[in-house]
């Protein structure tokens, strides 16, 4: 057995000290600032204008608009109850769910999603990390010898390999800087060469499906998609536990400026890659938009880097609380002592689960569709929201009241109807698929 305990043993470790969430809160405001960016911005922006070509401009610019704004106040009400309770800090999501469903409950209505989103970005990002390094293999050896996906998703998790081992967020502080200032290079990059592309020849932008069957799931997998590209608050808490707080200084205050300050720049990089990206392409927008851009082949080689070393972080802001749960059960619950082998042994086998996965369905719009909506939509749009009404009682009929409500209507409906179309997406993809190819 790995690094086994006694009780003897136990009593003398602080458990909390050493978890990736709880060793260390001395960040400041700015930590909080991009960290939130390169949560939120990453692999979802480079779908936005496929998102668009599925939607269609009215509805596509209004939901665009209205998932920044909810998304915007829910993440707000995640800052505000970090510490609602006087004295105490919920660190995690699911402590903040334990405390307003109770303590079975709240654990199986939030781990679950939180996992799920968790895992399934860290999954979602191999894939992209992979088709990034291809495309930019592709791009400056286009006479070199045709190299499989399955390798290049191999070269990008070997760093995760080694990066996984750092202990916690502020360890990967510099790692996540450089993430966040390749998001805004990249989407920059983005929009600004689909602008000088300008209109293509014969675009189209009527819907691209030719039934209206087809035409309703395409839908859906937007919803999907645009509900995948607002992330940040699978994290927050977590993130705002790095944050020293004192009754006098509590962390909401510097928490809530870096979340405006990472909204700012959220809403930079996401509505002109939307609407520019769709408006020169229509709807012959690759999922990718680096895929569409096909020239100045440097430019594009050099956003695709930008990719890659941008999903490097964000693949771990995403998997730290990963990391913290799988870690605090095997202390608390299974009894382990919390040593490097421990962590070594857990880390590696996580990072391997999601390159074999990634390696087995690197279908791209179809896994953001999917997951945007079964799991996205309940921990961003309305989980917040039921927790707010709980916790904080606002008077009935009142504003806040009847607003929450509303994200709650919106935020279930996104989650029953996005993953159909992203299921369907993952379906028609895999019919001329090969594992391994």
């Amino acid at each position: 057995m790995v690094c086994d305990m006694t009780d003897n043993e136990n009593a003398k470790i602080d458990v909390d000290a050493w978890l990736p969430i709880t060793s260390s809160r001395n960040a400041k405001w700015w930590y909080s600032a991009f960290h939130n960016v390169t949560a939120m911005v990453g692999a979802g922006v480079l779908s936005l204008p496929y998102a668009m070509a599925e939607l269609g401009w009215g509805p596509g610019v209004t939901i665009m608009i209205l998932s920044w704004i909810i998304t915007l106040y829910t993440l707000w009400q995640m800052v505000e109850m970090h510490e609602v309770v006087p004295g105490k800090r919920f660190d995690r999501y699911h402590e903040l769910g334990q405390y307003a469903f109770g303590e079975k409950l709240g654990l199986w209505i939030v781990v679950p999603q939180q996992l799920t989103v968790e895992v399934g970005v860290d999954i979602v990002y191999m894939v992209t990390g992979g088709k990034s390094l291809k495309k930019f293999h592709d791009l400056v050896c286009p006479n070199c010898k045709d190299i499989k996906l399955t390798f290049f998703i191999m070269i990008f998790a070997s760093v995760h390999f080694v990066l996984s081992h750092l202990p916690n967020f502020n360890s990967v502080t510099c790692v996540s800087l450089a993430a966040a200032v390749m998001s805004l290079s990249y989407s920059t990059i983005a929009w600004a060469a689909s602008a000088v592309k300008g209109v293509q020849a014969n675009v189209d932008y009527s819907y691209k499906a030719s039934t209206e069957a087809g035409k309703v799931f395409d839908f859906l997998a937007g919803l999907g998609e645009v509900a995948f590209a607002y992330a940040g608050h699978n994290v927050v808490l977590e993130i705002q536990a790095t944050i020293p707080s004192t009754p006098e200084k509590p962390s909401k205050h510097p928490m809530w400026k870096g979340v405006v300050v990472a909204y700012i720049i959220v809403a930079i990089c996401y509505f002109p890659v939307a609407f520019i990206g769709y408006w020169a392409f229509g709807n012959k927008v690759d999922d990718n938009i680096l895929l569409s851009l096909e020239k100045p082949f440097w430019l594009i080689a050099i956003a695709n880097m930008f990719v890659i070393i941008h999903v490097i972080g964000s693949y771990q802001i995403y998997a730290i609380p990963v990391f913290d749960m799988l870690e605090s059960f095997l202390v608390k619950k299974m009894r382990f002592t919390p040593c490097l082998r421990l962590r070594l042994i857990t880390r590696t086998l996580y990072v391997a689960f999601t390159m074999f996965v990634a390696i087995c369905f690197p279908f791209f719009g179809g896994l953001l569709s999917f997951f945007g909506g079964f799991a996205f939509a309940p921990t961003t749009y309305y989980l917040p929201c039921i927790m707010w009404l709980i916790i904080c009682k606002p008077k009935r009929f009142s504003l806040t009241w009847i607003i929450n409500w509303i994200c709650i209507v919106l935020g279930v409906l996104l989650m029953i109807l996005s993953p159909i179309g992203g299921l369907r997406s993952i379906i028609i993809s895999a019919k001329n698929y090969q594992f391994f190819s």
